[in-house]
């Protein structure tokens, strides 16, 4: 990776969440192996149309009886102060006719994945853009559905939601301080409307920036090592939330919740592998969960992993 980035030579980049399967290669190599990316805008594709009307979508959460257990244990470790948010995630099955591909061309996100037959990602959140010689990281927490009264007083004024977004711009910003300087939030808690298949939702990020030194290419894999995994699909404090999501998930992650990215010779970007579909022994599974901290709730936690199974449309 230094090496390329030095070179200025464009290469494609995946880290699963347990850093264990990590892929690098040159940008003609990607489609080759099965991958297919959009990063706002830039592919390595041909686009297709492919928009099914409407989207048929049939969902087999988990059970509540599993995630009430796996919830349970994550209160038990807030309060005896292991952790003070936790991101907890579970499978769910789904049916459809569409293929993984065909969510993809139809999907309508500023990051989109798809390793043919295996998985396909559809994320909203960027993980770090470098530009310019800067970084910047725009962390999303709180989701709300957007028909709801007062939608977006209910999502800023929230104070679980708050508590949580606050949590997470505190954590980016010294993850960043570590690999770069004059590290500042430079837009908080701003939100953005999708649109998917069944409503309108919204989402909630901040923008952080810092000063990176000029010789960041020769860093960049530290600088990308050091902020894995993400804080917001995580929690605070990381290495031991990590420890306890590994405990009470039902088993390793894999490239959900990872990160994928581009360079372009000059520049990098790069998202959170969210909004997760993948293909496993002939079923489809999508992964979603929530942040659990000391204001949370069962009931609205394990209906925001449902919520949150949705595909994006225009």
């Amino acid at each position: 990776m230094s090496a390329w980035a030095v070179a200025q030579k464009p290469f494609f980049f995946l880290i699963d969440f347990e850093q264990q399967k990590p892929l690098i290669c040159p940008l003609e190599e990607a489609e080759k192996l099965g991958f297919q990316f959009e990063i706002k805008g830039q592919r390595n594709f041909q686009p297709q149309d492919r928009k099914p009307t409407p989207v048929p979508l049939s969902i087999a959460p988990i059970p509540k009886a599993i995630y009430a257990k796996a919830y349970q244990q994550v209160v038990e470790e807030i309060y005896q102060g292991n952790t003070f948010l936790l991101n907890l995630t579970f499978p769910s099955a789904i049916e459809t006719p569409l293929d993984l591909a065909d969510i993809f061309h139809w999907a309508r996100a500023p990051y989109k994945l798809l390793q043919q037959d295996r998985f396909v990602v559809y994320s909203p959140e960027c993980f770090v853009k470098i530009q310019n010689g800067h970084i910047f990281s725009y962390p999303m927490k709180g989701t709300i559905d957007a028909q709801l009264p007062d939608a977006r007083q209910q999502l800023q004024n929230d104070p679980k939601e708050i508590n949580e977004h606050n949590t997470i711009v505190d954590l980016i910003r010294n993850d960043l301080s570590k690999v770069a300087k004059e590290v500042q939030v430079t837009r908080f808690r701003y939100l953005d409307k999708i649109k998917t298949q069944k409503n309108e939702i919204y989402h909630t990020s901040s923008e952080i920036r810092g000063t990176l030194p000029p010789d960041w290419k020769i860093q960049l894999p530290e600088i990308l090592l050091s902020m894995l995994p993400a804080g917001s699909i995580c929690g605070a404090p990381k290495a031991k939330t990590v420890s306890i999501i590994q405990a009470v998930e039902q088993g390793p992650r894999g490239y959900y919740t990872g990160i994928f990215g581009y360079f372009d010779g000059q520049n990098l970007d790069s998202a959170v592998n969210i909004r997760y579909l993948e293909k496993k022994d002939g079923q489809l599974l999508y992964r979603s969960g929530g942040g659990i901290t000391f204001l949370s709730d069962l009931e609205s936690e394990y209906n925001e992993l449902i919520k949150k199974i949705y595909v994006p449309v225009v």
